[in-house]
């Protein structure tokens, strides 16, 4: 089989900002955690599906680590990529800056690795090409993402023997 011509990193980038207005805060006047996962897994499939030109799934989300709290002051960028690809998967990194638009000031307030599935128009999982890092933080990731991946694999055969164990109702 010949394997699709891999592309860059830089070709499934996606960029987003969002303002943080007060419904979208918790009772800590922070940005409510689901509500930033929301605005992570939109990011990251956009890049997924500009990585494979196909519609794709989330089949897991490693973490989101929430690093800063978000305030209604902030203005929140999301900045996706691929990183890694399977066969029909792809790993998405998504790193969330939030800056405060009073002084200016930015930190990184949260990263995620999303993990999607490039499907066919039958709903099945699609070849995908492979990635090639340019950049520094893209190299990084990318010589990081198979043990990534190995690590997914087996915390997958875990959640699935996990299932079969408990009650179902």
């Amino acid at each position: 089989m010949t394997r699709l011509p891999p592309k860059p990193c830089s070709e499934s980038r996606v960029f987003q900002t969002n303002r943080v207005l007060p419904p979208d805060t918790n009772n800590h006047q922070t940005l409510f955690g689901g509500k930033l996962m929301a605005y992570i897994d939109v990011v990251a499939s956009i890049s997924a599906s500009k990585h494979c030109r196909t519609e794709c799934v989330t089949a897991s989300m490693d973490s989101v680590d929430f690093l800063h709290p978000i305030r209604p002051a902030d203005a929140v960028h999301l900045e996706s990529f691929v990183t890694f690809t399977g066969r029909s998967s792809m790993e998405v990194f998504v790193k969330v800056t939030a800056e405060d638009l009073k002084s200016g000031k930015s930190k990184v307030a949260a990263t995620s690795f999303i993990t999607f599935v490039s499907l066919d128009e039958n709903g099945r999982p699609k070849e995908v090409p492979a990635v090639f890092p340019e950049s520094d933080e893209e190299k990084y990731l990318f010589a990081t993402g198979d043990e990534r991946s190995q690590i997914r694999k087996s915390r997958r055969k875990a959640s699935i023997a996990f299932s079969e164990q408990i009650k179902q109702y």
